[in-house]
């Protein structure tokens, strides 16, 4: 356990803009990839699905994923995110786009993929990452062309944002999850 809180919080000390929050996040970090290490080696395994979103910096699309996808599926699925190269913040404008759906992102985190967190999930939803993004066998990837909301407006972002929640709801029909 101290070895994953170690690194994790090296994930994230490199690239701070707020050092004060480096414990929680570190903490938080390594609790996730700590769960999907347990689900790896055969130690927690409840049923539930567990879909990974993938972008480069983790800001924009994948995190409106994983909101609409955390808010649809509610206890009966798992879902993360990450990137290849993470931002320090969430964009500010796919934060308000939303939050006009009454889904609120402003817990979540930029955050690296790692091994152990693609390897315990069942379904990698890729979204430009291009090769960056890991492959392992036995692991559903499927990925979303989609524009990347980066420096645009709200107003520009809505676009992206409905056609990610229609793609969250479909993933979820296909998995079998109630919306």
């Amino acid at each position: 356990m101290e070895r994953f809180l170690h690194t994790s919080y090296d994930q994230f000390a490199g690239r701070s803009t707020v050092p004060d929050f480096l414990p929680l996040l570190a903490e938080r970090f390594a609790r996730q990839r700590l769960q999907a290490l347990a689900r790896v080696e055969g130690h927690h395994r409840d049923g539930e699905p567990v879909v990974l979103f993938l972008c480069t910096r983790n800001a924009g699309r994948s995190q409106m994923a994983l909101g609409f996808f955390t808010h649809l599926a509610g206890d009966a699925a798992v879902a993360w995110s990450g990137g290849s190269e993470p931002e320090a913040a969430i964009n500010p404008s796919a934060v308000a786009a939303m939050a006009e759906r009454g889904i609120d992102i402003t817990g979540e985190y930029p955050k690296p993929w790692t091994d152990e967190v693609v390897r315990a999930a069942d379904v990698v939803i890729t979204m430009g990452c291009g090769d960056a993004c890991p492959i392992f066998p036995g692991i559903r990837y499927e990925n979303w062309d989609l524009d990347d909301p980066a420096g645009l407006a709200v107003e520009q972002i809505r676009p992206i944002r409905d056609d990610l929640e229609r793609r969250v709801r479909h993933l979820l029909d296909e998995i079998g999850v109630t919306a």
